[in-house]
Protein backbone atom coordinates (compact mmCIF):
# COMPACT_ATOMS: atom_id res chain seq x y z
CA UNK A 1 0.00 0.00 0.00
CA UNK A 2 1.50 3.31 -0.71
CA UNK A 3 1.95 6.36 1.67
CA UNK A 4 -0.92 7.97 0.69
CA UNK A 5 -3.67 5.27 1.27
CA UNK A 6 -2.00 4.56 4.56
CA UNK A 7 -2.84 8.37 5.37
CA UNK A 8 -6.40 7.75 4.17
CA UNK A 9 -7.03 4.86 6.33
CA UNK A 10 -5.75 6.67 9.45
CA UNK A 11 -7.33 10.03 8.07
CA UNK A 12 -10.60 8.18 7.74
CA UNK A 13 -10.06 6.36 11.37
CA UNK A 14 -8.58 9.62 13.63
CA UNK A 15 -9.43 12.70 11.62
CA UNK A 16 -12.94 12.75 9.81
CA UNK A 17 -16.21 12.91 11.89
CA UNK A 18 -19.64 13.01 10.49
CA UNK A 19 -22.34 15.66 11.89
CA UNK A 20 -22.87 19.08 11.88
CA UNK A 21 -20.30 21.81 12.47
CA UNK A 22 -19.22 25.52 12.00
CA UNK A 23 -15.71 25.46 10.31
CA UNK A 24 -13.28 28.48 10.42
CA UNK A 25 -14.79 30.21 7.84
CA UNK A 26 -18.48 30.24 9.20
CA UNK A 27 -20.16 27.94 6.72
CA UNK A 28 -21.88 24.90 7.78
CA UNK A 29 -20.90 21.40 7.07
CA UNK A 30 -21.82 17.53 7.77
CA UNK A 31 -18.47 16.60 8.28
CA UNK A 32 -15.42 17.90 9.81
CA UNK A 33 -11.80 16.72 9.17
CA UNK A 34 -9.17 17.48 12.64
CA UNK A 35 -6.29 16.73 10.91
CA UNK A 36 -4.38 17.44 13.80
CA UNK A 37 -5.18 13.88 15.46
CA UNK A 38 -3.30 12.67 12.50
CA UNK A 39 -0.42 14.98 12.11
CA UNK A 40 0.80 14.61 15.88
CA UNK A 41 0.18 10.76 15.30
CA UNK A 42 3.95 9.61 14.78
CA UNK A 43 2.55 7.21 11.81
CA UNK A 44 0.35 9.80 10.86
CA UNK A 45 3.33 12.74 10.48
CA UNK A 46 5.45 10.00 8.61
CA UNK A 47 3.06 9.26 5.46
CA UNK A 48 2.53 12.72 5.69
CA UNK A 49 6.23 13.32 5.03
CA UNK A 50 6.58 10.61 2.55
CA UNK A 51 3.67 11.51 0.58
CA UNK A 52 3.79 14.94 0.61
CA UNK A 53 7.60 14.75 -0.66
CA UNK A 54 6.51 12.24 -3.10
CA UNK A 55 3.82 14.70 -4.49
CA UNK A 56 6.10 17.18 -4.20
CA UNK A 57 8.86 15.61 -6.42
CA UNK A 58 6.45 15.08 -9.09
CA UNK A 59 4.78 18.72 -9.38
CA UNK A 60 8.90 19.57 -10.73
CA UNK A 61 8.90 22.89 -8.85
CA UNK A 62 12.16 24.06 -7.36
CA UNK A 63 11.81 24.15 -3.05
CA UNK A 64 14.04 25.52 -0.95
CA UNK A 65 11.71 24.93 1.74
CA UNK A 66 8.67 24.16 3.07
CA UNK A 67 6.02 25.84 5.97
CA UNK A 68 2.78 27.59 6.51
CA UNK A 69 0.63 29.45 8.80
CA UNK A 70 0.85 28.23 12.06
CA UNK A 71 -0.75 25.41 13.84
CA UNK A 72 -2.23 23.96 11.74
CA UNK A 73 0.84 23.83 9.19
CA UNK A 74 3.78 23.26 11.60
CA UNK A 75 3.65 19.64 11.80
CA UNK A 76 3.34 19.28 8.75
CA UNK A 77 6.24 21.17 7.81
CA UNK A 78 8.35 19.36 10.08
CA UNK A 79 7.61 16.05 8.72
CA UNK A 80 7.81 16.84 5.43
CA UNK A 81 11.39 18.49 6.04
CA UNK A 82 12.93 15.34 7.79
CA UNK A 83 11.15 12.67 5.20
CA UNK A 84 12.56 15.40 2.25
CA UNK A 85 16.15 15.19 4.39
CA UNK A 86 16.13 11.16 4.59
CA UNK A 87 15.16 11.28 0.74
CA UNK A 88 18.66 13.47 0.06
CA UNK A 89 16.74 16.67 -0.10
CA UNK A 90 17.62 20.20 1.88
CA UNK A 91 13.95 21.74 2.48
CA UNK A 92 13.99 23.39 5.48
CA UNK A 93 10.95 23.80 7.75
CA UNK A 94 9.60 27.34 8.08
CA UNK A 95 6.33 28.81 10.76
CA UNK A 96 3.91 31.88 9.92
CA UNK A 97 3.12 33.32 12.50
CA UNK A 98 -0.48 34.76 12.67
CA UNK A 99 0.82 37.98 14.57
CA UNK A 100 4.28 39.07 15.21
CA UNK A 101 6.26 37.68 18.13
CA UNK A 102 5.53 40.24 20.88
CA UNK A 103 9.43 40.09 21.83
CA UNK A 104 12.72 39.93 20.22
CA UNK A 105 12.68 40.32 16.31
CA UNK A 106 8.99 40.87 16.28
CA UNK A 107 9.13 38.16 13.22
CA UNK A 108 6.30 36.86 11.44
CA UNK A 109 8.39 34.16 10.02
CA UNK A 110 10.41 31.58 12.12
CA UNK A 111 13.56 29.88 10.43
CA UNK A 112 14.55 32.31 8.41
CA UNK A 113 17.87 31.70 9.42
CA UNK A 114 17.79 28.74 7.61
CA UNK A 115 16.32 29.98 4.08
CA UNK A 116 18.17 31.83 1.24
CA UNK A 117 16.87 35.26 0.32
CA UNK A 118 14.61 34.70 -2.07
CA UNK A 119 14.17 31.57 -1.74
CA UNK A 120 11.62 29.34 -3.37
CA UNK A 121 8.62 28.40 -1.17
CA UNK A 122 6.02 25.52 -0.94
CA UNK A 123 3.56 26.79 1.53
CA UNK A 124 2.05 23.32 3.42
CA UNK A 125 -2.23 23.57 4.85
CA UNK A 126 -3.70 20.71 6.58
CA UNK A 127 -6.93 21.42 5.39
CA UNK A 128 -7.88 23.73 2.23
CA UNK A 129 -11.31 24.96 2.28
CA UNK A 130 -11.85 28.43 1.00
CA UNK A 131 -7.61 29.61 0.93
CA UNK A 132 -7.91 32.36 2.62
CA UNK A 133 -5.88 31.11 5.93
CA UNK A 134 -2.79 29.67 3.66
CA UNK A 135 -3.17 32.67 1.22
CA UNK A 136 -2.16 34.85 4.58
CA UNK A 137 1.15 32.92 4.61
CA UNK A 138 1.97 33.34 1.01
CA UNK A 139 1.33 37.18 1.54
CA UNK A 140 3.68 36.96 3.61
CA UNK A 141 6.12 35.46 2.09
CA UNK A 142 5.84 37.32 -0.60
CA UNK A 143 6.36 40.17 1.82
CA UNK A 144 9.66 39.19 2.75
CA UNK A 145 11.16 38.95 -0.64
CA UNK A 146 9.90 35.38 -1.01
CA UNK A 147 9.05 32.95 -4.08
CA UNK A 148 5.92 30.80 -2.91
CA UNK A 149 5.25 28.83 -6.31
CA UNK A 150 3.08 26.29 -4.74
CA UNK A 151 0.48 25.50 -2.18
CA UNK A 152 0.40 21.86 -0.91
CA UNK A 153 -2.84 21.05 1.22
CA UNK A 154 -2.90 17.53 3.08
CA UNK A 155 -7.11 17.26 2.34
CA UNK A 156 -8.49 19.46 -0.45
CA UNK A 157 -12.23 20.22 0.99
CA UNK A 158 -13.22 21.53 -2.57
CA UNK A 159 -14.55 24.28 -1.82
CA UNK A 160 -12.62 26.77 -3.67
CA UNK A 161 -9.13 26.88 -2.70
CA UNK A 162 -7.88 25.59 -5.55
CA UNK A 163 -9.39 28.63 -8.25
CA UNK A 164 -8.09 30.84 -5.11
CA UNK A 165 -4.70 29.58 -5.54
CA UNK A 166 -5.00 29.50 -10.02
CA UNK A 167 -5.62 32.72 -9.64
CA UNK A 168 -3.01 34.06 -7.63
CA UNK A 169 -0.84 32.29 -10.33
CA UNK A 170 0.23 29.20 -7.44
CA UNK A 171 0.44 25.41 -8.08
CA UNK A 172 -2.13 23.91 -5.95
CA UNK A 173 -1.20 20.12 -5.24
CA UNK A 174 -3.43 18.12 -2.72
CA UNK A 175 -2.91 14.30 -0.85
CA UNK A 176 -6.63 13.57 -0.28
CA UNK A 177 -9.77 14.88 -1.45
CA UNK A 178 -13.14 14.69 0.25
CA UNK A 179 -14.19 12.61 -2.31
CA UNK A 180 -11.76 10.16 -0.86
CA UNK A 181 -12.69 10.48 2.73
CA UNK A 182 -16.65 10.02 1.88
CA UNK A 183 -16.08 6.77 -0.15
CA UNK A 184 -17.20 3.84 1.60
CA UNK A 185 -14.10 2.19 0.62
CA UNK A 186 -11.00 2.64 -0.04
Amino acid sequence: MSARDELLVLVKERSFKEGEFTLASGQKSSFYINLKATTLHPKGATLIGKACVEALKKATIEIDGVGGLTLGADPIATSVSILAFQDGLHWPAFIVRKEPKGHGTNQYIEGTENLKKGANLVVLEDVATTGKSALVAVNRLKDAGYNVSAVLSVVDRDQGAKELFLDQGLKFISILSIEDLKAKKL
